[in-house]
């Protein structure tokens, strides 16, 4: 397979059809269901066992994890990565799939840190969007997984780029949004995507969340000051906490008992089963993060609302990566100190009022050279993540490279640095035995904007090059 024949990009079977809640009227519907079981038809038709072994032979290796191979082997089997190296010291499989990779580059599929893959689809459609919960400002029992959606026409134009994985999040306008989950761009299902669910907390602090409302025309249910903010979320872990020993206190309370003692008091502690304290699902899901089992992404913009976060985060020990830190030039000796990773975007914000012009694109470059471990979103100038703006992330960590990131520090910025603050550094991230073979094949480099990606990879997978985009690309390049 020579993956420089230009046709190759045209070749594969289609996706399926955009959901039908974006569709109006009855007939539409009809029409988006027979072209979704005519879609599944071909793709179920043309879905045919991948090879048990592929080598991709002759490519430049980018491996992230220990430098470049110019002239190297990449042999993917089952699923992962079987084996790496210079060409002539691998040996190939007999039967192996041969992939000629000569003139290209190889690397491990990009991880985007903040989207809202599967949760909108189109902005002004509100039947599309499923962000955030605006009943109640906090919602830590929310989860993404039961809004996420596969079918999104957003994955596969994210796909089409290198981008193999992504964390997806909740919209950022509650103080604790939901819990995330991480997911890979293909599979069978929603389930086969999801790799992990409630892999973090989605938590925000700053301008956004406070909710006017009520202010002008009379009282309010929701904070209206930074202050009221932040004392909300104080008590909420106060009352977490405080849940959290009542409920574990019978268990205690059992244990040093002896069994004359426990004996004597079954009667007792029969009756007392219909006094156990109702559950409380908004408390239960706080409490994995009180004792630090995962992380609390806390998107905050200023360098005083970091502090002030960080005050509460401390108080409670919470994991933490902090997220956007886009106006804290101030405080980066700070924030170095409190040894946590970051998340960083979007790199295209506008700098503050007596700021130079590149102190939001040098942020990263300044984190780095500070010993943080920084990873790159695909947010949006402006605002928060983007499933539209995820196809642009390696674009977002050359940016990086032009304003004093090092090349090598940009790209584990979107690869290894994500996979490991999500608890999945031993499965992604790196061109490693041992690790899924979610690999990409490009034509140059992978932050250069005149990249072409030739090929992509999920699980040892051949992905269907083929989007919404590239469909109507071809439908109307072929018009008269």
């Amino acid at each position: 397979m020579n993956f420089s024949d230009s046709r190759f990009s045209k070749t594969g079977c289609p996706t399926l059809a955009a959901p039908l809640f974006l569709r109006l009227g009855w007939v539409r519907t009809l029409c988006s269901l027979l072209a979704l079981l005519t879609a599944s038809a071909a793709l179920f038709a043309a879905d045919t066992p991948a090879p048990k072994v592929i080598a991709i032979t002759g490519g430049k290796l980018l491996t992230v994890s220990h430098g470049t191979i110019e002239n190297g082997v990449l042999i993917l089997a089952d699923g992962k990565i079987a084996a790496i190296g210079e060409a002539g010291k691998v040996t190939i499989p007999t039967g192996a799939q041969i992939v000629d990779a000569k003139g290209l580059t190889v690397y491990p599929g990009l991880i985007d840190p903040e989207t809202n893959f599967g949760l909108t689809e189109i902005s002004a459609d509100q039947m599309s969007n499923d962000l955030e919960e605006r009943s109640d400002e906090i919602m830590p029992h929310m989860h993404v997984y039961d809004a996420f959606h596969s079918e999104t026409e957003l994955i596969p134009v994210a796909r089409l780029n290198g981008v193999t994985n992504a964390v997806v999040a909740p919209s950022t306008g509650d103080t604790i949004a939901g819990q995330d989950i991480f997911i890979q761009l293909y599979g069978r299902d929603r389930d086969d995507m999801i790799m992990g669910r409630d892999v973090a907390l989605a938590m925000n602090y700053g301008a956004e969340q406070r909710r006017r409302g009520g202010r002008g025309a009379g009282a309010s249910s929701f904070p209206s000051t930074r202050m009221g903010l932040i004392t909300q979320l104080r008590q909420n872990f106060l009352d977490a906490q405080d849940y959290l020993a009542k409920r574990d206190a019978p268990a205690k309370k059992d244990d040093a008992k002896t069994d004359d003692s426990k004996k004597g008091e079954a009667k007792k502690d029969d009756a007392k089963k219909d006094e156990k304290a109702k559950r409380d699902l908004k408390m239960e899901a706080l409490i994995p993060y009180l004792k630090g089992e995962r992380p609390v992404v806390i998107g905050v913009y200023e360098g005083y609302d970091v502090e002030v976060v960080m005050g509460l985060a401390q108080e409670f020990h919470l994991k933490v990566i902090l997220n956007h830190v886009t106006g804290t030039q101030d405080i980066l000796d700070r924030i170095a100190s409190y040894h946590v990773p970051v998340i960083i975007g979007s790199i295209y914000d506008s700098p503050r009022a007596g700021e130079r012009f590149d102190a939001v694109f040098t942020l990263p470059a300044e984190l780095a050279k500070r010993g943080v471990k920084i990873a790159i979103s695909s947010a949006d100038a402006g605002g928060p993540a983007s499933s539209h703006s995820s196809r642009n992330l390696p674009y977002a960590a050359g940016f990086a490279v032009a304003y004093g990131l090092p090349y090598d520090e940009a790209l584990k910025a979107i690869t290894q640095n994500v996979a490991d603050m999500f608890g999945f550094g031993d499965k992604l991230g790196s061109l490693d035995v041992g690790k899924m073979a979610n690999v990409v094949i490009a034509n140059g480099d992978p932050l250069d904007v005149r990249t072409d990606v030739k090929q992509v990879y999920i699980q040892g997978v051949a992905i269907p090059m083929v989007s919404r985009q590239t469909r109507l690309r071809d439908e109307y390049s072929n018009k008269q």
